[in-house]
């Protein structure tokens, strides 16, 4: 052993850096908690909040923990208080999703890169698009649906991903399933990347989305039954504005109905967390400890357990509610 170097335990692990992609996720994870408790209006975090919950993507898989945060701040973020067909274009090409949802991995069984490799197209991204982000389960669309959007999304993938670099959207001729296809009773014909975009159109403008997405709002913010009065208020009003997500926004806090329902929602533990931090104007410089606080609560940051991101029903966190207390006492001590 070298003089005047002192030995190391051999029981003692050294202290593990974090990889590129975790220290990404921190940074962040950091950003957001910023924002939160530095934002005039909580509200407009709170729609962030439920868009990206909405869409939501998993840092649990590999490639997408560098590109959570991002995806949040440049799908989400934008078009909280634009329209929903531009967030939809913007969150279904952002490369986290393509990575969540395998679409890299689709390609048509007829195009150029299909019939050399014999692979084919990947449904989860067409499927989950349809079931949850647009028009919903119960809308009446059929498999054949599902088959024939994923086929016209083929092509839809990133540039290479390099260290640092989450890659980029791409369009890639390669791998797209040539001719028409038709989803959901229309003909789209086969114009490369536009032919995707139209579909993605149709499901905005849909009826069947308008009131899938105001179901949501109104059982997210008023209540776990949402008031059938206030869902039809709000999905009148997604149409008649063409699905201007600023103008549901408003329909929604200047609605009576919103009022009148009795207040029993149980915030979600991310809601409470920087509703407490801020109560008690504590500003943590470290945001370790508030995503291993997440965790204890049962809502791991950008860590959905399935595409339908985590439940919106004050049921689900009941069991939580020892570990705020904990946390709360915890929290009080450092105010």
């Amino acid at each position: 052993m070298a003089a005047g170097k002192p030995g190391r335990d051999p029981g003692d692990k050294p202290k593990r850096q974090p990889g590129v992609p975790q220290q990404i996720y921190f940074e962040e994870a950091k950003a957001r908690y910023d924002a939160a408790l530095a934002a005039e209006t909580g509200f407009v975090e709170r729609l962030v909040w439920f868009w990206s919950n909405h869409f939501c993507v998993s840092a649990d898989k590999g490639p997408v923990r560098a590109l959570c945060g991002a995806f949040e701040r440049e799908a989400i973020r934008p078009h909280v208080t634009g329209t929903f067909a531009d967030m939809l274009l913007a969150v279904e090409t952002h490369p986290a999703m393509l990575h969540y949802l395998d679409n890299v991995q689709s390609m048509g069984p007829d195009s150029r890169a299909g019939q050399r490799r014999g692979k084919g197209i990947n449904e989860n991204l067409a499927r989950e698009i349809m079931e949850l982000h647009t028009v919903g389960v119960r809308s009446g669309y059929s498999q054949t649906d599902v088959t024939n959007f994923a086929k016209v999304i083929t092509g839809w993938s990133i540039v290479p991903v390099k260290q640092e670099h989450g890659g980029e959207f791409m369009f890639n001729p390669r791998l797209h399933q040539p001719g028409p296809e038709r989803v959901l009773g229309r003909d789209y014909r086969d114009d490369g990347f536009e032919q995707g975009r139209a579909v993605l159109a149709t499901l905005a403008r849909s009826p069947a989305t308008a009131k899938h997405l105001a179901t949501k709002l109104v059982r997210h913010f008023v209540a776990d039954e949402p008031p059938q009065a206030l869902v039809a208020l709000l999905t009148k009003r997604y149409l008649d504005t063409g699905g201007n997500l600023k103008e549901l926004a408003r329909a929604l806090v200047t609605a009576p109905q919103a009022w009148d329902a009795p207040r029993s929602k149980l915030k979600k533990p991310s809601e409470w967390l920087v509703d407490s931090l801020r109560a008690l104007d504590i500003d943590p410089p470290d945001v370790r400890p508030l995503i291993q606080a997440q965790n204890l609560l049962g809502e791991p940051l950008w860590r959905p357990p399935a595409p339908n991101g985590f439940a919106d029903d004050s049921a689900a966190w009941m069991d939580g509610l020892p570990q705020r207390l904990d946390l709360a006492n915890r929290m009080s001590r450092q105010a």
